[in-house]
């Protein structure tokens, strides 16, 4: 059944409405017709099975009707976030579909000293509202209960900071040694904690990075004797934590 997302004020106890673009895919695309029956999220880690009334407003918006409601239950019991490195050409689109469908819960594109791509502010913005749009299309795809966020572009040093609080931070680095002490790190990660994740760019951490986050309590975990891609290496991580944490 097909999913879209809503805002919350935009469901009420008994009907609810879609607006914007997603109407257009529902009459003209999909071409349903009033009683045929939509997934709708809140966001907010509610669906509901609603029946579409009619269209109003010209077209313009989906009145449904609500079936019923009910938890989502897709979401990990732990919130996720990467912290990633950003890369060049057009990785980090990939890089957010995959997180989105793996169960990442919020995406902070980081500013460091090996990135090739340097955004201004004006085309940090446009970058990230492109992305957040990946991250909704990959929602749906996923029917996840949320959309991840994806934050604007940080510094490192905002990036550290803003994972300060973090129940665990992971370092997957290429210069990490030991399986079995990776293997044990992952195995202590208990359901519900709150888990950063630091990737570098194309050409990795420079040494001063990753001390600062060692500093910061992040842990160097080896993904294997292989060298992955700045957009293999989330993704990898991402799979292996879902693999841990899922119910």
């Amino acid at each position: 059944m097909y999913l879209f997302f809503v805002d919350r004020g935009d469901i009420g106890e008994t009907e609810g409405r879609i607006t914007g673009s997603d109407v257009n895919h529902i009459k003209n695309v999909l071409r349903m017709k009033p009683g045929e029956e939509v997934s709708v999220s809140d966001g907010n880690n509610c669906r509901y099975l609603c029946r579409i009334k009619e269209y109003a407003d010209d077209g313009e918006e989906a009145v449904l009707t609500i079936v019923n409601r009910q938890e989502n239950d897709t979401e990990l019991s732990s919130k996720i976030y990467l912290f990633q490195g950003l890369p060049k050409q057009e990785k980090m689109e990939l890089i957010v579909q995959k997180a989105v469908e793996l169960g990442v819960y919020q995406i902070i594109p980081v500013a460091m000293k090996r990135c090739v791509v340097r955004l201004d502010e004006k085309k940090a913005q446009k970058k990230t509202k492109r992305w957040q749009e990946i991250s909704k299309s990959a929602a749906k795809q996923a029917g996840r209960g949320i959309v991840p966020e994806v934050r604007n572009v940080s510094a490192w040093k905002e990036a550290l900071w803003a994972a300060r609080e973090l129940d665990v931070l992971l370092l997957p680095y290429e210069l990490a040694k030991g399986m079995a002490e990776t293997k044990e790190i992952l195995a202590s990660i208990r359901p519900g904690s709150s888990i950063g994740i630091f990737i570098g760019p194309e050409g990795g951490f420079e040494k001063e990075e990753v001390e600062e986050a060692m500093a910061a309590g992040a842990r160097p975990v080896t993904l294997g004797r292989r060298i992955l891609r700045t957009e293999t290496a989330g993704i990898t991580t991402l799979s292996v934590l879902m693999f841990q944490l899922e119910e």
